[in-house]
């Protein structure tokens, strides 16, 4: 039977450019619900900075809920979903399991059973925070279709984009690009055994007439440049999300003559090719699997404890900062 309740700490984001971390009491809703305490977290900086800055639009705060999530849009919020705790309480086969789960940034907390994704025991918890991700870029190379020999060229080496690449860099005989300003993310692609190109080169035969481009980047400019590197037909992929920013695209040029496609795609759906026989628990279970492979340790930046959160925002949300995936530790 799980403790009435519990203290917990949790960040909060109150006001544009303004977060804490305050206590709570947190108790079970049913006799079922399982006690989880945080070991790990991460910040999605894409998604949470937009939150941070206020760039939530109302048509959009309903459909933005996270599972877990406290307050209201527009503030103030309790959000995060990339959470990594051990079960202190509850059934015999999850009690003392490693877990992961779409909660926010929080200490300890009760949750079903069902909401709980066991880790494969091979997998580092500071790494399994990486499963929101790369369900994620597992749902945007399905919705690709990406095949053997294909030419991708990925616009946006930030967590997103890395991972898209590296899923599609296991494909036999795949030729994938990632294109990104930052020149310090070189390291990175070809840690993860893919080529990089910095955005002064799109006209590299690397990044022309690509058979799939995806976008990541998060910036109207990267678009632009996902649409130059799309082959005749091509799709281009969108995965960035700009909250209540409007975005022009250059719909002239050869977007009509080449007849490009440019398909939306989101983690809330599951890619119809697959909806018939796939569930969000299965691909949850597959994007832990996925993440077995020591190189995409490349992709964590060390760990700050929760407290040291929210002086930290402002830094790690500014877009230049090179950041990928930014680890919050538990004590």
């Amino acid at each position: 039977m799980p403790n009435p309740s519990v203290p917990a700490d949790a960040l909060w984001y109150l006001e544009p450019g303004q977060a804490i971390v305050q206590t709570e009491t947190v108790a079970p809703d049913s006799p079922e619900d399982c006690l989880v305490t945080a070991l790990h977290s991460a910040i999605s900086r894409g998604t949470e900075s937009l939150i941070f800055h206020g760039h939530i639009p109302p048509s959009e705060y309903q459909r933005m809920r996270a599972p877990f999530m406290g307050g209201d849009f527009p503030f103030p919020v309790k959000y995060g979903y990339c959470h990594v705790g051990l079960v202190e309480q509850g059934p015999a086969e999850l009690e003392g399991q490693r877990v992961f789960s779409l909660h926010p940034h929080q200490s300890a907390f009760f949750a079903r059973p069902s909401t709980l994704c066991p880790l494969p025991d091979a997998l580092p918890g500071t790494r399994a925070v990486l499963a929101a991700n790369m369900e994620t870029a597992l749902n945007a190379v399905w919705n690709a279709k990406v095949g053997p020999a294909d030419r991708v060229t990925v616009v946006g080496a930030g967590v997103v984009g890395l991972l898209v690449a590296y899923l599609c860099g296991q494909i036999p005989g795949t030729q994938v690009c990632v294109i990104d300003p930052f020149e310090g993310r070189a390291t990175h692609c070809h840690a993860l055994g893919v080529q990089y190109l910095h955005p002064d080169r799109i006209d590299d035969a690397l990044a022309r007439h690509c058979d799939v481009v995806f976008h990541t980047s998060g910036n109207p400019k990267g678009l632009e440049t996902a649409l130059a590197c799309a082959g005749n037909e091509a799709a281009v992929i969108e995965l960035s999300w700009y909250g209540d920013r409007v975005v022009s695209m250059p719909l002239g040029q050869a977007f009509h003559s080449q007849q490009l496609r440019l398909l939306s795609c989101q983690v809330g759906h599951i890619e119809a090719s697959h909806l018939p026989r796939w569930d969000f628990r299965r691909r949850l279970v597959a994007a832990l699997d996925l993440l077995l492979d020591d190189r995409l340790d490349c992709l964590l930046e060390p760990a700050i404890a929760l407290g040291d959160v929210p002086a930290s925002l402002n830094r790690l949300f500014d877009p230049g900062h090179p950041a990928l995936c930014q680890v919050i530790d538990y004590p």
